[in-house]
């Protein structure tokens, strides 16, 4: 669950995180009432899950009232990169001496926590990454041992922060180290985090991607939910337990395992087509799972072909070819499907569905045949 910058800030503050002073406001009137609150000057900051918001227009500065009530009745309703912005962030401004970067995240092939600490911040790291590799400090942290603040210390000191910041910093990531690993985040990402001119750090910003496998122990993340836009197909797939991201395309994609629907919707790439989801079935190909894979894409208008792609392990294919079938019956498409079934039981599952092909159910011998007849039928 990716958190409004709001919200992240208010995560931060249960660990003692030092955030600027700020409400928020779904009205003009309202973000004149927490600008009154938090002490001119303000910032009027756009609250939608979306980078980009200062190039769009969506954060803005403001002496008064008249200032944040022009502001924020321009910013309300703003559409930022598809993102509609419904609730504004009023904070007090603050006179910033420096930026920097802090974040942590998992390390998944190592087994590690990471931490990455910059002096140049207030830009996307990536971006850092690419220009200056050198001006990123990594740290892998063993979740056993975790972090404390002399090996804090030591970090900020090998990132080159200011003199004037180092303490301050070092003791805050280990807080933001407390906020990542006991309010089970998968990224705790402060850009900038800033040093002002009276000589404090602090987050001014804050991203924060929550662990959803650790909701159990949160009954109080549901407060989060607000302005939570999901997307009606994602709501549909996980009502039926289905893995399913939507994107833009017009190819609608049906495959088993992450890896091999990463690779599906790379070949429609490949052969200049677009994908119009990410959708993986797991083990799972029987009549009722690919009737709920069908039913999800199906509401898809955007949907022009349907790619179904199954390589069979454990999953047979002929138990495959059968519950295609039998999802057929009970969901009418109104796609055509592209069908590559391969592995185990192959021949036996092809054979199944020989008698049923037809200029709506195509079956093609490779992946790449397939993407290729789907995104011919598609018109891309």
């Amino acid at each position: 669950m990716d958190l409004f910058e709001y919200q992240g800030k208010q995560y931060f503050a249960r660990f003692d995180i030092p955030v600027s002073k700020g409400g928020v406001a779904d009205t003009d009137d309202e973000a004149v009432a927490q600008a009154e609150a938090a002490g001119y000057p303000v910032v009027v900051k756009a609250q939608v899950k979306v980078g980009g918001r200062g190039k769009a227009g969506g954060v803005k500065l403001a002496e008064n009232a008249d200032e944040v009530r022009f502001h924020a009745g321009n910013i309300l309703g703003l559409d930022i990169k598809g993102h509609i912005v419904r609730r504004l962030w009023i904070e007090n401004s603050s006179d910033i001496a420096k930026e920097y970067y802090a974040s942590f995240t998992l390390d998944r092939p190592n087994k590690v926590h990471l931490g990455m600490l910059s002096k140049e911040g207030g830009v996307e790291i990536e971006e850092v990454a690419v220009t200056n590799p050198d001006a990123i400090a990594r740290i892998s942290i063993d979740p056993t041992v975790g972090l404390d603040l002399q090996t804090a210390t030591d970090w900020v000191e090998r990132a080159d922060l200011d003199l004037e910041a180092r303490d301050q910093a070092a003791a805050l990531l280990v807080k933001l180290y407390r906020c990542y690993t006991e309010g089970d985040c998968d990224l705790a990402e402060i850009n900038p985090l800033i040093l002002t001119t009276d000589g404090r750090v602090h987050a001014l910003d804050a991203k924060v991607t929550l662990d959803d496998n650790a909701s159990f122990r949160h009954p109080e993340w549901e407060a989060f939910a607000w302005g939570e836009t999901e997307d009606p197909r994602e709501q549909m797939a996980k009502e039926r337990g289905l893995n399913y991201i939507g994107l833009d395309g017009t190819v609608g994609i049906i495959a088993n395992g992450a890896g091999l629907a990463m690779s599906t919707l790379d070949v429609v790439n490949q052969v200049g087509g677009t994908a119009a989801n990410f959708l993986d079935i797991g083990g799972g190909a029987n009549a009722d799972v690919m009737a709920a894979a069908l039913e999800v894409i199906n509401t898809d208008p955007k949907v022009k072909a349907i790619f179904v792609n199954i390589f069979g392990g454990i999953t047979k294919v002929d138990d495959v070819a059968n519950g295609v079938l039998e999802a057929l019956k009970r969901v009418e498409i109104s796609s055509p499907i592209v069908l590559r079934l391969d592995g185990t039981n192959a021949a036996e599952g092809r054979a199944i569905l020989q008698p049923h092909l037809s200029d709506r159910l195509i079956a093609e011998p490779t992946m790449l045949d397939a993407a290729r007849r789907a995104v011919t039928l598609a018109g891309n």
